[in-house]
């Protein structure tokens, strides 16, 4: 395992990830994959969006996601001043 993904995972529950991860916009199942990707399990996918949104780092946009065979899901963004604060405070996610 290389040395940044264990320092991913090992920030993961303290800090949030994805800021620089992710383009600007993204949807909730591409960050979803970002945080299983790191951690290398599967996550549930309605308690990871509960837990996320919970967090309040993220703002929800006016703009869906096309060009899917599914439902268009709308777009986020982080909220910088909030994703900021996130960082430097922490906070515990347990997965």
């Amino acid at each position: 395992m290389s040395k940044a993904l264990a320092s991913l995972r090992l920030d993961l529950n303290d800090h949030p990830v994805g800021c620089n991860l992710l383009p600007e916009k993204f949807t909730i199942p591409e960050l979803l994959r970002l945080y299983e990707t790191i951690l290398g399990e599967a996550l549930d996918r309605r308690n990871f969006q509960r837990r996320i949104l919970a967090l309040d780092i993220l703002e929800r946009l006016k703009e869906f996601k096309t060009g899917g065979p599914h439902k268009a899901p709308f777009l986020y963004r982080f909220d910088s001043k909030k994703y900021s604060k996130a960082l430097k405070q922490g906070f515990k996610l347990d997965w």
